[in-house]
């Protein structure tokens, strides 16, 4: 299966969707500013700004004396507000409704953030009295993944590149993982999981084999566990542009990491065929990842449902999450054009991002 899968990416890879991308855009300077237009400014300067963060509370450590403590500094729950006074479709919409899947957001995640315009920083998160972090200081965006997901009560879940961490929290957060995989390849990042998870989530929760922590090879998942998880995260290596501008150290756009770059949409569409192969008939798979690049974000989905369809004949549908954006736009800003998947784009009255998200179901 895996010679199989390896040998359909590279097919995939030749084939012209790839080559439709004028080789003019492929060099970042020129493609950001072709893809974003007169977006592209703006984007760039709030790149080089400070970036914004959202605190995601502890549910297994915090009362509501923390969601009070956040409220005074005049932070706001982002997730509770949008989901709470989401206004409904008109009867006579012309759009067509969102299925009920892709209207559900995970439940229980409280995520404060501040205002846009207001770049007011949290307080570093102290332990409670049970001997956990109270929150979690995360980019806002990267929650929007997890809320995406719709998990349910009940549901098995796969994190298939679970390190730094911030996901997998916001997962079991739910309450609705009846077992967590987390998985990275990189033992020294899945060692920073693990004390993410000894930092926020009760032994009891860890043990029990309710969370497995792992560093196998995710391209294999197809192979190890097909067929078997409810619902998989695929937040998968990228570009990571942010922390691309303004770190050197182990910089994928050094020249040394060429390589390394050109060969990332393949290693993506391997990973998301992975997930999907992993998901049951009937589950649901969010790709995501923080680039800005299309190369990255749409082409990868495009390229490993096809894959799927050509090499196992499974079919996968992509959700519509257009009324994700809608419930989310006080918060943050949307790339408008996305082909599929939802973009937030770096702003500077919201500067999170960016995180590319697209929900699919695996049908057959």
């Amino acid at each position: 299966m895996a010679a199989l899968l390896v040998r359909g990416v590279r097919d995939m890879l030749k084939r012209a969707d790839f080559a439709t991308v004028p080789r003019r855009q492929r060099h970042k300077k020129k493609w950001v500013s072709v893809q974003f237009g007169d977006l592209w400014p703006s984007i760039r300067v709030s790149l080089l700004s400070e970036q914004k963060y959202g605190a995601l509370v502890n549910n297994f450590a915090a009362g509501d004396h923390v969601s009070a403590e956040l409220e005074q500094l005049k932070a706001r729950d982002f997730v509770n507000e949008a989901v709470f006074h989401r206004e409904p479709e008109p009867e006579n919409s012309q759009t067509a409704a969102p299925s009920p899947a892709s209207w559900a957001c995970s439940p229980n995640l409280r995520c404060f953030t501040f205002t846009r315009g207001d770049v007011s920083r949290f307080p570093p998160a102290r332990l409670g009295s049970l001997g956990l972090m109270d929150y979690y200081l995360m980019d806002a965006a990267s929650l929007l993944p997890v809320l995406a997901l719709g998990l349910q009560p009940g549901d098995t879940v796969l994190d298939l590149c679970a390190a730094p961490g911030g996901k997998t929290l916001a997962l079991l957060q739910t309450g609705c993982c009846r077992n967590l995989a987390a998985n990275d390849l990189s033992t020294s990042r899945t060692s920073r999981l693990q004390r993410v998870l000894h930092s926020y989530v009760p032994q009891d929760v860890r043990d029990k084999n309710r969370v497995r922590v792992t560093s196998w090879d995710g391209r294999k998942w197809g192979e190890l566990e097909g067929d078997t998880y409810d619902r998989v995260l695929v937040d998968v290596p990228c570009t990571t542009d942010r922390h691309s501008l303004h770190e050197e150290e182990n910089n994928i756009f050094q020249r040394s990491r060429k390589k390394e770059r050109q060969m990332l949409p393949m290693l993506q569409v391997q990973l998301l065929a992975a997930g999907l192969l992993a998901t049951k008939p009937g589950g649901h798979v969010v790709y995501s990842t923080c680039s800005l690049s299309h190369l990255q974000n749409e082409y990868v989905v495009q390229g490993a449902i096809e894959l799927l369809d050509n090499q196992y004949s499974i079919k996968v549908h992509v959700e519509d999450l257009t009324h994700f954006r809608k419930l989310f736009m006080n918060t943050f800003s949307f790339f408008p054009s996305c082909q599929v998947g939802e973009l937030v784009i770096p702003n500077l009255m919201a500067n999170f991002g960016p995180m590319y998200f697209c929900k699919m179901c695996r049908m057959t």
